[in-house]
């Protein structure tokens, strides 16, 4: 990661650890993932900005070359012909700083996280 050594105290902190070229692009995709899921609540978790709903919804971070995007639905049928074109790793996708940011692609996975977060939320209200 490019950010200062140290836990962020928010992600305001975060994203100003970054040369100003990183920021601009962090601060698009906060604004896409707050546009998506206006209702989740910003937080820092493992170092990175979280965004929380339902549970842990998403996550993203700075990186010298890109941005790593979390969790990706890197094994989701209606995803895997978009992200083929990313490296991917396990339920993490590598957006990279050369090329424009996918904001759409990005709305689209917040999206469907959402939807999930709130079936397994939904689940565990009947178990319990």
């Amino acid at each position: 990661m490019v950010a200062k050594p140290g836990k962020p105290a928010n992600v305001d902190a975060y994203i100003a650890s970054f040369p100003p070229e990183v920021q601009a692009v962090l601060q698009q995709v906060r604004a896409t993932v707050q546009k998506a899921a206006p209702a989740a609540e910003e937080t820092i978790k493992y170092d990175m900005p979280t965004y929380v709903l339902n549970g842990n919804l998403v996550y993203f971070a700075g990186y010298k070359n890109h941005i790593g995007f979390y969790p990706a639905p890197v094994n989701d049928e209606a995803f895997k012909e978009v992200l083929s074109k990313y490296k991917t790793g396990r339920g993490s996708v590598q957006f990279p700083l050369s090329q424009p940011m996918p904001l759409q692609l990005i709305t689209r996975i917040v999206k469907q996280r959402i939807k999930q977060n709130a079936e397994k939320a939904k689940a565990k209200a009947k178990r319990g």
